[in-house]
């Protein structure tokens, strides 16, 4: 059993940062791929960036202002969020893959005042 539990949601001026955390647990590894996604009021649940062996990807919306890291050692993924906007207001969600099923948390919500 894989849980995660996402952490650093809040409310925050347009312009400001806010770094979230997800914290996994279960039968994990490093070469399982981690990312982070987001749905907001309306819209569906899309892919913000994703971090694996094989490096980093991030949505075109959030290239230059986003990062995604991870710490292997606690089974732990970051994403920093600079230079937030309005439209970054979503709850987040973090996900990962493990031996071919997608398990979610049950996200974080940032709200981006303008």
């Amino acid at each position: 059993q894989v849980q995660l539990v996402e952490s650093g949601g809040g409310l925050v001026q347009a312009g400001g940062s806010l770094r979230l955390s997800c914290a996994a647990s279960g039968s994990i590894f490093s070469s399982n791929a981690m990312g982070w996604y987001r749905q907001g009021p309306g819209n569906e649940r899309d892919l913000v960036a994703v971090i694996s062996s094989l490096g980093t990807n991030y949505a075109d919306s959030v290239k230059g202002r986003f990062t995604i890291s991870r710490d292997n050692a606690k089974n732990t993924v970051y994403l920093q969020m600079n230079s937030l906007k309005s439209e970054d207001t979503a709850v987040y969600y973090c996900s990962i893959v493990v031996r071919g099923l997608r398990y979610w948390g049950r996200g974080t919500q940032v709200t981006v005042s303008s």
